[in-house]
């Protein structure tokens, strides 16, 4: 379960990205943002999100090919 969703399909990198950093700002600590995307390399970013902001991130791939990133707010 989310508590915010972002449609970014047809976005290119780094809007995707982008959006979700916009979206992440007002949420709480533990807030989960779901987003939807179809770059393929939306993936390899929020991976890096995780990595370099200490968000954890689930990606996973729809049956229609685009991707879902469930970004859950780093504590602090």
């Amino acid at each position: 379960m989310s508590d915010k969703q972002i449609d970014a399909r047809g976005q290119k990198c780094p809007m995707p990205l982008l959006m979700a950093k916009r979206g992440l700002r007002d949420m709480h600590p533990g807030g989960v943002l779901e987003l939807l995307a179809t770059d393929p390399g939306s993936t390899a970013d929020f991976q890096s999100l995780q990595r370099l902001a200490g968000h954890h991130v689930e990606s996973m791939t729809l049956p229609d090919g685009s991707f879902r990133h469930l970004i859950t707010k780093a504590i602090s």
